[in-house]
């Protein structure tokens, strides 16, 4: 049978569909390409948040596709993901030779335009469905158990036959992600992801559990939730939380719920997180399951885009600065050393030195762990692409190069808090710098990098005494 290589740009859902996919593609009995360059089928799952993530995918596609003309003609190459939906048939003409391209969520249809490009088909184009089609894993057990109680199994449209289980799957990261919100409905000025992605959809409670004791079964001990904004979950498109799924928590929320009945469902998961968060998702109750679920690790990545109040109008982001802090005080008083990470937008149109100055007061009074630093650039269809791109490169660069500073002593004073504790670290495999040595992460999501034991093994507990501390990275001997 033939073999496939999927390549990855973007986000964490991104990251999660394309292991779908694979698993999709081994029950329809194709192989794992041992590497990119032998593989009969090449896919390449996009994503358009960003101009320069495009351009790597196009640049990508561009050579596999000459590759087909240059000795290797039976190659099948696919595009999925976000941009096949943002380019739609015009894809073809921007791509010559692409052999067939999927819009997000359109998985289950893949593994048939595979058959077909095999067989000498070009140029098929398949969009992602309606939203009440999901495209989640296939399902790999028939009933679902509750302590306490049966959990009727939702219906699922791309349930797999019951005989039919999925083909053997390589070792698992220790860490997974699962999705439960589709879409999103937020429509900040700047984001393409409603256009892409659809609009906002929450999945059954029982459907996510199922996929979640699924992952466990494979060996996962870590897993995120993933929405892009993920507390929306429940709270829109006529959701309604199961009559028959108690919260013995008291939780009357729909994501502290979840939070709650996975925990409590699937122990083998022993670290629950979930991303990316909203300001205005941050409640007391959210801050009481996070800090009473023991599960529910003491991170949370809460985007801010910018600190000046006039900039976040302008982006439509629903919040002020004073708004945003709020958040942040409520979840630092909550939760005992929680970690808050953030994604901040340099060079939006029309900001100014004083609104960059604010952003950078902003992200000090809150204190971040870390910082993800984005340049903006304008994407075709959103409110934002009508204002002039008036900041320059040169200044996006200089800006970015700025927060980039801040947040290595920001991090750095964050890290050092932790010299001399011990935590406990879930072990990952070799460090990707220095192979004697392997790595893992705290609660906190902090890559610890440590002398492994005799007879370790990735999704290992470990307990590590910290002993010295970088802005991005701990050190640690296991005690």
């Amino acid at each position: 049978m033939a073999s496939f290589s999927i390549h990855t740009y973007g986000c964490q859902m991104n990251v999660r569909d394309s292991d779908v996919l694979a698993r999709r593609l081994r029950m329809a009995g194709y192989t794992d390409a041992p590497d990119e360059e032998s593989a009969d089928v090449v896919l390449v799952n996009s994503c358009s948040v960003r101009e320069k993530a495009e351009e790597k995918a196009l640049g990508k596609l561009g050579m596999l596709c000459a590759s087909r003309r240059n000795g290797r003609p039976g190659l099948v190459v696919g595009l999925t993901g976000c941009m096949a939906n943002r380019l739609a048939e015009g894809v073809f003409a921007v791509v010559p030779g692409l052999s067939f391209s999927a819009g997000p969520r359109a998985g289950a249809g893949i593994p048939a335009l595979v058959a077909r490009a095999l067989a000498g088909e070009r140029g098929m184009w398949l969009p992602g469905p309606p939203p009440q089609a999901h495209d989640g894993p296939p399902a790999t057990s028939t009933s679902t158990t509750t302590t306490g109680r049966n959990i009727p199994e939702p219906a699922t449209a791309n349930q797999a036959p019951a005989n039919q289980a999925p083909a053997a799957a390589p070792a698992p990261h220790p860490s997974s992600f699962v999705t439960i919100l589709y879409g999103c409905n937020q429509r900040c000025s700047y984001c393409i992801v409603p256009d892409v992605r659809g609009r906002e959809e929450s999945r059954d409670p029982r459907e996510i559990l199922e996929e979640v004791r699924a992952e466990a079964a494979l060996g996962v001990r870590d897993v995120c939730l993933l929405g892009q904004s993920v507390m929306r979950y429940g709270r829109g498109g006529g959701f309604r939380w199961p009559d028959d799924i108690p919260s013995p928590g008291g939780y009357t929320e729909p994501l502290p719920r979840l939070l709650e009945l996975v925990a409590r469902e699937v122990p083998q998961v022993l670290r629950l997180r979930f991303t990316s968060g909203h300001p205005l998702g941050v409640t007391p109750e959210l801050v009481r399951a996070m800090r009473e679920i023991p599960a529910v690790c003491p991170h949370l990545h809460l985007p801010m885009q910018s600190g000046s109040d006039r900039i976040l109008r302008e982006m439509r982001r629903g919040y002020d600065s004073a708004r945003y802090l709020e958040a942040v005080r409520l979840l630092r008083e909550g939760v005992p050393d929680i970690a808050i990470t953030t994604d901040i937008i340099v060079g939006y149109p029309g900001e100014t030195e004083e609104d960059f100055e604010r952003t950078r007061e902003v992200m000090e009074r809150a204190g971040f762990d870390n910082a993800f630093v984005f340049k903006y650039s304008p994407r075709p269809g959103t409110p934002s692409a009508a204002l002039e791109d008036d900041v320059s490169d040169a200044e996006k660069r200089r800006r970015d190069q700025v927060l980039l500073a801040d947040q290595d002593a920001r991090g750095q004073r964050a890290n050092d808090r932790w010299v001399g504790r011990t935590v406990e670290v879930l072990a990952e495999g070799p460090s990707l710098r220095n192979a004697s040595r392997w790595s893992g992460r705290t609660g906190q999501n902090k890559i610890v990098v440590f002398e492994p034991p005799p007879r370790v093994a990735s999704g290992d507990l470990l307990r590590v005494r910290i002993e010295a501390a970088h802005p991005q990275t701990l050190f640690g001997v296991v005690v």
